[in-house]
């Protein structure tokens, strides 16, 4: 079921093959809270997801200062990696999705805005953690849309831009792969609306991971790749 067009599937980890949505908002909220910085609402939190932790509280503080975002990142890793048990699943049919294409012969990668130790110990917990050739993270790199994290995975694995697709739910996450050179798909099922995603020109738009292999294994994921390029 190898498609002609790619070798390496890239994957976004939060929204695209983890339900982590209401812990990092709850985290993020918890943070400000401990710090005495006004409350971001959860339509503001949910729009940041995909960044870099900096990125992400510089944009929803825009007067915080470089200690006051170190401090943000502190509060929030405690609350996220030690104080908040708000469970974080896998999305239903994640885990066989990607057993299918490792199985199949495809490299697959991560790209994500998570810290090393947060992805770490998501893999480790999911059972994914030997499924992937290559992991990338924000604190490694310079955060999405800056197509960093690719263009370093592109590299240690060996692979041209235009046999790589990068698979994410955020305009951030198409944006980078198109920043790369790289095809991007979109999965509406997260963070950010179908509509919007639609308006990066994804080579397709999936509201379902298990929708990835078909797709993947159909004459039209050629025909998009090669129309898009």
């Amino acid at each position: 079921m190898l498609n002609p067009c790619f070798d390496l599937l890239i994957f976004d980890w939060d929204g695209t093959l983890m339900d982590s949505e209401a812990r990092i908002v709850a985290c993020m909220q918890a943070a400000a809270v401990d710090l005495g910085l006004p409350v971001p609402g959860r339509e503001r939190t949910r729009d940041i997801i995909g960044l870099g932790l900096d990125e992400a509280i510089r944009s929803l503080f825009p007067d915080i200062d470089a200690t006051g975002t170190e401090q943000m990142v502190q509060r929030y890793r405690h609350h996220y990696l030690v104080a908040n048990e708000t469970p974080t699943p896998l999305f239903e049919g994640a885990a066989e999705v990607v057993t299918t294409l490792h199985d199949a012969g495809y490299l697959l990668a991560v790209a994500t805005g998570k810290g090393r130790r947060g992805l770490d110990r998501s893999l480790r917990q999911t059972g994914l953690e030997p499924l992937f050739h290559a992991t990338r993270c924000a604190d490694e790199s310079r955060s999405k849309p800056d197509p960093d994290m690719l263009l370093q995975l592109l590299e240690e694995l060996g692979v041209e831009p235009a046999r790589a697709l990068m698979i994410g739910d955020t305009e951030y996450d198409l944006q980078m792969a198109a920043n790369a050179g790289t095809a991007g798909l979109a999965v509406g099922y997260g963070v950010h609306s179908r509509e919007r995603l639609l308006r990066h020109r994804p080579v397709h738009c999936i509201d379902d991971i298990r929708e990835l292999t078909g797709w993947l294994g159909s004459s039209a994921a050629g025909i998009d790749h090669r129309s898009r390029a």
